[in-house]
């Protein structure tokens, strides 16, 4: 293929492979949390740590996933002791975040909007073998804790209640997803960018919902599934010069409202299958299996 001659494709597939793999592994225990935005609050957040990148003139990857991680765990802590006012101190965090990145990087030496760009919708071009270096690491560390950490993350999100009867850490577990999900915004943003990369921690895994009935389906699915997305945005904005985030958000969005037509008249057979079974009085018919869970 022409694009694999370019080292700069290269290095945007392999990035593409990591984003499609970390969003929505960590994106499947943020939608069982009904917390499906909080990976756009922290994308308003690392704002201010790619800003900062630039006026210190450090990694921006790094600065950002610094950043993202300390407003992740505000945001848990505000989740916690927020109460009534929890909306308005997340609204300011959030608004904070954008205001400060925007401040920062036109405050860095021979800085303006426009090297905010990239990061805000991503960019082909711009990823660097330094990012690359630093996506890897930080996609290992989410793949690590949302696998190796699974059946954990399921029952906090699932029950935080009987998860902490049980005996598990339930705020370090809770503290732990709001960071990997801090990392994952700061792997996605140079290839969705950080204004567009909630889309993709989310709608694949509601996605793989249309289709799936067990969390370990769903998780693989949703994965598969983003990979898929992610793989094919990145070639076709190659191909036809247009933006890499958008085309992989709306791929994402297609697919779910292909799996969604395909999925309905599943659905009706088996309500019919059901209210069929009821009437004939069969009890094991008349067993109505579980929801997907995620």
């Amino acid at each position: 293929m022409e694009l694999l001659d370019y080292a700069f494709m290269q290095r945007a597939l392999l990035a593409a492979v990591l984003v499609g793999i970390t969003a929505p592994a960590v994106g499947i225990y943020l939608v069982q949390r009904r917390q499906a935005l909080m990976g756009d609050g922290i994308g308003h957040v690392a704002m201010t740590g790619v800003g900062l990148g630039f006026l210190l003139s450090t990694s921006p990857v790094w600065m950002a996933t610094a950043v993202a991680i300390v407003g992740a765990v505000v945001m848990e802590l505000i989740r916690w002791y927020g109460k009534t006012r929890g909306d308005i101190a997340l609204a300011m965090l959030f608004y904070g975040g954008m205001a400060g990145g925007v401040m920062f990087i036109n405050l860095a030496p021979g800085g303006s909007n426009a090297n905010l760009q990239s990061y805000l919708f991503g960019s082909l071009s711009t990823v660097s073998e330094e990012d690359v270096s630093a996506i890897c690491l930080l996609a290992a560390f989410v793949v690590l804790v949302t696998v190796g950490l699974r059946r954990q993350l399921f029952a906090v999100s699932q029950d935080e209640e009987f998860a902490r009867v049980t005996g598990l850490p339930v705020r370090a577990l809770n503290l732990l997803t709001a960071v990997t999900a801090a990392v994952t915004v700061t792997v996605a943003m140079r290839v969705v960018g950080l204004l567009l990369v909630s889309a993709l921690m989310v709608v694949p895994v509601a996605a793989a919902q249309q289709l799936t009935r067990s969390f370990a389906v769903t998780f693989v699915v949703a994965v598969a599934i983003g990979v898929a997305v992610t793989l094919g945005g990145t070639v076709t904005s190659y191909y036809q010069d247009v933006p890499p985030g958008a085309t992989i958000v709306l791929l994402t969005i297609g697919v779910f409202v292909v799996l969604t037509v395909l999925a309905t008249p599943l659905a009706r057979r088996r309500a019919r299958a059901v209210a069929a079974a009821e009437a004939a009085g069969d009890p094991a018919e008349c067993t109505v299996p579980a929801q997907p869970v995620a």
